[in-house]
């Protein structure tokens, strides 16, 4: 007796039907091409000028960095490509469903309503892997031009992507699923979008509780991927944010429920996802992947802080948007929050500019205290820091034994770029558009 095989899979190969007909996906596949290439090309030629500069001489290696100036800068490409025009494949594959009557079929099966948005959610994961060839191209041409790459670094930049391209699918499946307009649900996603964006301009102004929240923003988080910095916190939450709005999606995609019950049950999945979330802030591992380890001390300095007992406690006297309350941050404190185990920073300011602050006394002030000692000093840089740092625990400083990053400069042109991601991609998917479009008739 044949075994009939199980709904699941088949409901996946129908959704990837579904998505081999959507007209948006197969623009945003065109797109994706000449969005990479001319991030690409951008990207060889300013890499190829500031190598022309004298090369990677002493102080300046990190300038040369492929990390910073070519994969970065060419993975752009996917963002504006996830935030602009994968949303609109998402809805589009969920609209369908409503106005083709689908959905109602759908509903009659076994399967439960989180079986059949997964089933969504992973197709559309499947369409923007396939959008990611651009981007293999790009490392394959930077290659052959004698260009350096460093794997951790592009598997970091990679997850980061792809975590971002997860939130916008998760995201724009739950709104779908609660607009009854697609045009409304695209609207929607947009000010999310831009909802994000302004939340991290605040942070960038007022700080505190501003700056904690906006580091959860999908711009922020892929911030950290593309720099090499791979956070276990933020990926969790990123997960935890994916989860939830599959899980909305799922309440909402339910036909004959009240509109109050799966508002009352979103509220509920919510607040437990809220929970997770504020779990998640606590955890606090990350892997440094950049080859010139720039979100690391050496390690001499990673040994002789990890072995310093008690909490650290940092007061600064800065304003938002003081340039050397970044350069703290950046520099130093970052660094330090990943090398030991205990250290708490606090930034005190009156204004965000911090212009009418300057004559104040106390401000630009760093106070330390470790042990019951206090130390203060006015410097920001990671030298200063460290120092500081050892007075207070009585620990000889020790002494440097790494060679500093020389960088990998490249004088190169994009040779072949145009053609390929200008005419030979757009040129490949039209035809396997037409192919595909054809058989469908």
């Amino acid at each position: 007796m044949r075994l009939r095989s199980h709904p699941w899979p088949q409901l996946v190969r129908k959704e990837w039907r579904e998505l081999l007909s959507s007209r948006a996906w197969w623009v945003m596949i065109f797109l994706v091409g000449p969005l990479v290439g001319v991030s690409f090309i951008g990207a060889v030629r300013t890499y190829a000028e500031a190598s022309g500069l004298g090369g990677a001489s002493a102080g300046v290696g990190e300038a040369f960095s492929p990390l910073d100036g070519i994969w970065a800068p060419t993975f752009v490409a996917y963002e504006i490509a996830a935030t602009f025009l994968l949303p609109f494949v998402a809805i589009r594959l969920v609209a369908g469903d409503r106005q083709s009557g689908a959905l109602k079929l759908e509903g009659q099966g076994p399967m439960s309503p989180f079986s059949r948005m997964g089933a969504k959610a992973l197709v559309l994961f499947g369409g923007w892997c396939l959008a990611g060839f651009p981007a293999l191209v790009a490392g394959i041409l930077w290659k052959t031009y004698g260009g350096s790459a460093y794997p951790p670094e592009l598997a970091s930049v990679a997850l980061g992507h792809l975590l971002n391209a997860g939130l916008t699918i998760a995201l724009a499946i739950a709104i779908a699923s609660i607009a009854e307009n697609p045009s409304t649900a695209a609207i929607l996603v947009l000010s999310f979008t831009v909802g994000t964006w302004i939340l991290g301009f605040i942070a960038s102004l007022r700080g505190g509780m501003w700056e904690l929240i906006a580091k959860f923003t999908p711009a922020a988080m892929l911030d950290k991927f593309q720099h090499g910095l791979i956070p276990l916190g933020t990926s969790l939450v990123a997960l935890v944010f994916i989860a939830v709005s599959l899980g909305i999606a799922s309440l909402w995609i339910r036909l004959g429920v009240s509109t109050r019950r799966r508002a009352f049950e979103s509220a509920g999945l919510v607040a437990a996802a809220a929970a997770l979330v504020v779990a998640c802030a606590f955890v606090h591992p990350s892997w440094d992947v950049s080859e010139n380890r720039r979100h690391s001390f050496p390690e001499a300095d990673q040994e002789a802080l990890a072995r310093i007992q008690g909490p650290l406690h940092i007061e600064a006297h800065l304003a938002p948007e003081d340039p050397r309350r970044s350069d703290l941050e950046h520099q130093a404190l970052s660094k330090l929050r990943r090398a030991m185990p205990s250290v708490e920073v606090r930034y005190v300011s009156a204004t965000s500019i911090g212009l009418f602050e300057q004559t104040s006394a106390g401000y630009g002030e760093v106070w330390y205290e470790l042990g019951g000692k206090r130390a203060m000093n006015r410097l920001t840089t990671e030298e200063a820091v460290l120092e500081t740092i050892y007075g207070l625990a009585g620990i000889t400083p020790p002494k440097e034994t790494e060679p500093s990053f020389a960088g990998h400069p490249l004088i190169a042109s994009p040779r072949g770029a145009a053609v390929v991601f200008f005419g030979l991609w757009p040129a490949i998917v039209a035809g396997f558009g037409v192919f595909v479009f054809r058989r469908r008739t």
